[in-house]
């Protein structure tokens, strides 16, 4: 719709500047000229571009990274999660163990707690969960 109302005004002050160029008055044409070419830069189609991001799926071991995440908390309670890692998994005939590397800063001392989670893989039903605080 703008866009119509904007070409609409192109053409008449094109009209005016073509009616002003033949009378010959200068300033007229300068003028009408400098309308005429704001209108055209107003009314061509501006391309913004807009980004379509694809949605990703979580990652398999997304499910247990939150449970590796609160047994940290809830056996460091005071300490503040800086960042973690995923290891890997291991599966071992019926059963899968998921492994985790979080950093933790507590106080002044900041250390790594390694957790692996085994769990039954056809059901996810958890087995066994292990922490241990990184030597190095």
């Amino acid at each position: 719709m703008l866009l119509k109302y904007a070409l609409l005004l192109e053409h008449l002050f094109f009209a005016l500047y073509n009616s002003l160029y033949i009378k010959g008055d200068i300033k007229l044409k300068k003028f009408g000229l400098t309308v005429g070419t704001i209108l055209v830069l107003l009314s061509s189609p501006l391309h913004i571009p807009t980004a379509v991001f694809a949605q990703q799926e979580a990652p398999a071991y997304a499910k247990w990274s939150i449970v590796a995440i609160k047994e940290v908390r809830i056996k460091y309670p005071q300490a503040k999660i800086v960042d973690y890692l995923h290891e890997g998994s291991e599966i071992q005939e019926d059963s899968t163990i998921e492994k985790f590397k979080l950093w933790l800063k507590q106080n002044d001392k900041e250390f790594g707690v390694n957790v692996k989670i085994q769990y039954v893989t056809k059901t996810n039903r958890i087995e066994n969960i292990e922490l241990q605080e990184a030597t190095s």
